[in-house]
């Protein structure tokens, strides 16, 4: 933490062909400045100590901090200690290599890792040029004072070193700073990836993620989970960021991008409504959930509304909105044997029709059982629709106005849109007539 070192090979060659616009100075010239410098650092050798003094006393004396131990000032002394020694050690024997930037670069690398601003390490660095520059200036003009006007030479060529050594300084802090900040990350997608994976219950990792995501154990919480299909939104922002008090903290996986959500004093609509410019594809949303220990259901949640998406758009399903899908996602084995029941009376028809009165009970339901607005949908008449639905109670052998039966149908046709031909895949079941089982 020094300047004056004038022996780089970059430097003699830039002084002896002259910088920009500058005039080439003879080797002499050169040789002899060097031999005032050396001579003057092995003058300021016994003083070493004392400049490490006064340096560590600059350095304070611009601290916002008062309070500093005895620790930290002793530190901060050796280091300046170190610093110096290194500097005038590169001045007098130029030829064991560059001791003074590799210190630098240590340096660099601790003050980021103790968090200390950069602009702090540059000072240090200016003020250690000062006061060595003053003290170089001090001796010569102590014991040879003819040799004043060629520390004007010297200077610009201690300057430049200082420069250096900062630079590598701050290099290696920039460097540090990078990697300290991706270990972060890492650490924090880590935790993140553990809860949404269902480890909550993991008191050492609740006491982690509070410590590291700064969230409360207990809260509101929320899980989204974006498709990966056609990705995100054009724009510099491809999702949502914390907005409307909400903290988001994302995640990507194979299939989707999953974001854990801090809801704050935010609802599910509001959320919706933050996800809904970037959704290119479809979209899931959990339940609230109070605790970081419950977000590996709130995840699961999230991807079974995710699921219960199908066809063209950008759906953006509520898990509480879209329950009897979710249900028979969850149970794929047993959505199938639904279908295979309830709606294995459909299996002999020809698959034209089949459609079409699927279509029309599908249709139907959305309605909420109105045959007229049904039959506008379908631009067919009223009393088609009432056939057709009459066709297919007599092929299931269900009854529509029977509550249990049209939630059995209804529950079918989910199944039926959510899991494919899987769902009536076993074939004609055995039936007590017109298609429903022997009861």
């Amino acid at each position: 933490m020094t300047g004056g070192r004038t022996g780089l090979a970059d430097q003699v060659n830039a002084d002896r062909t002259g910088g920009p616009g500058g005039r080439a100075e003879p080797a002499g010239q050169l040789d002899a400045d060097r031999t005032i410098m050396r001579k003057a650092v092995l003058r300021l050798s016994d003083r070493l100590p004392d400049l490490a003094d006064r340096l560590a006393a600059e350095i304070l004396s611009g601290d916002d901090r008062g309070d500093r131990d005895d620790a930290f000032r002793h530190d901060l002394w050796e280091l300046c200690h170190t610093g110096l020694g290194h500097g005038f050690e590169t001045i007098l024997d130029p030829r064991r290599g560059r001791a003074d930037l590799d210190w630098a670069r240590r340096l660099g690398q601790r003050r980021a890792h103790q968090g200390q601003p950069l602009d702090q390490l540059l000072r240090s660095y200016r003020l250690a040029g000062r006061v060595f520059w003053e003290a170089v200036v001090e001796v010569v003009g102590r014991h040879d004072p003819e040799n004043i006007p060629a520390l004007i030479r010297q200077a610009t060529r201690t300057w430049d070193t200082i420069d250096q050594q900062s630079g590598a300084a701050a290099s290696a802090y920039h460097r540090t700073e990078l990697e300290l900040a991706r270990r972060s990350e890492e650490r924090v997608q880590a935790i993140v990836d553990a809860l949404l994976d269902g480890q909550g219950a993991d008191g050492g990792l609740l006491a982690t993620a509070t410590s590291v995501l700064g969230l409360p154990v207990t809260g509101r919480y929320a899980v989204v989970m974006l498709g990966a299909e056609c990705g995100f939104g054009d724009g510099v922002d491809r999702r949502p960021g914390d907005t409307g008090g909400m903290r988001f903290i994302w995640r990507l996986r194979t299939d989707a991008q999953v974001a854990l959500v801090a809801l704050g004093g935010a609802d599910l609509d509001d959320l919706v409504a933050a996800v809904r410019p970037y959704a290119r594809s479809h979209a899931g949303v959990s339940p609230v959930v109070c605790s970081l220990a419950e977000l590996g259901g709130a995840r699961w949640f999230a991807e079974l509304a995710l699921r219960t998406c199908r066809g063209p758009g950008n759906q953006i399903a509520r898990l509480d909105r879209r329950l009897p899908d979710a249900l028979v996602l969850s149970q794929p084995r047993l959505a199938a044997r639904l279908g295979h029941v309830a709606l294995g009376g459909l299996g002999d028809v020809d698959p034209g029709f089949r459609d079409v009165l699927l279509t029309t009970l599908e249709t139907w339901l959305e309605c909420d059982g109105s045959a007229a607005r049904a039959a506008d949908r379908l631009f067919c008449h009223r009393n088609t629709v009432l056939n057709r639905l009459r066709k297919i109670e007599q092929l299931t052998g269900r009854t529509l106005t029977r509550p249990g039966d049209l939630v059995e149908l209804a529950l079918a046709l989910s199944a039926l849109r959510l899991h494919g031909q899987e769902a009536d895949a076993e074939g004609p079941p055995a039936r007590g007539g017109g298609g429903r089982p022997g009861r």
